[in-house]
């Protein structure tokens, strides 16, 4: 607990810092050209049908628990089995996805994005309410679902470089995640920001713990 408190701010600010905010700019970039280009509401019109929902909702509900889940369960293993690594990647995951968190959160405080509706019709997806807090912290862009997934993935890929297998499984279920959430409750630009905001967040955090272990 100490460490992620004492680490917090910094590795939070070092999210932002030098080259990091590249990843930020190429994310607001993505986006910009997603929405203009067309692509956005194209995509909403073909994804949105009663398979995809059936086979890609469940993504929604893994994202939403398994980011509460991992850090605890990671951290009652460390702690059983006493190996300080297990508790230390706990800590770790738990630090970025709620950096993740936080940071989705302000994005969509100021760019108010609408969110699409459940059924094809008007295309809403060139729709943003800029300002502070005009659509809310829990609808828009980016994805907090795809943040937090990436984050999540990001974090073990760079603390496991020797189980590399490890980091490619959870960056499979950010894939899953941040697809399944852009073909039901997202526009597919708030998935590949989330995915871009959430990797750099990953990275930081987990080199960051990863050289507290040397």
């Amino acid at each position: 607990m100490k460490q992620f408190l004492s680490t917090l701010p910094r590795n939070l600010l070092d999210c932002f810092k030098g080259r990091r905010i590249i990843w930020h700019i190429i994310a607001i970039s993505l986006t910009f050209i997603l929405v203009t280009s067309g692509f956005d509401g194209l995509y909403f019109a073909s994804t949105r049908k009663p398979i995809f929902r059936s086979c890609m909702f469940p993504a929604v509900v893994i994202g939403g628990l398994l980011p509460i889940a991992l850090p605890l369960l990671l951290l009652a293993v460390g702690s059983m089995s006493r190996i300080a690594r297990i508790t230390l990647a706990g800590w770790a995951v738990g630090q970025a996805e709620f950096i993740g968190a936080v940071v989705a959160a302000a994005y969509k405080a100021i760019t108010g994005r609408a969110h699409p509706s459940h059924e094809v019709g008007a295309d809403l997806s060139h729709i943003f309410h800029f300002g502070l807090l005009r659509g809310g912290v829990f609808w828009g862009w980016p994805s907090s679902h795809t943040t937090i997934a990436f984050a999540m993935a990001a974090t073990i890929f760079a603390l496991l470089p020797k189980q590399r297998w490890v980091g490619y499984v959870a960056m499979g279920y950010a894939f899953y995640v941040g697809v399944g959430v852009s073909m039901t409750i997202h526009w597919f630009s708030d998935f590949a920001a989330g995915a871009i905001i959430g990797t750099a967040i990953g990275t930081v955090v987990g080199k960051n713990y990863l050289r507290s272990q040397m």
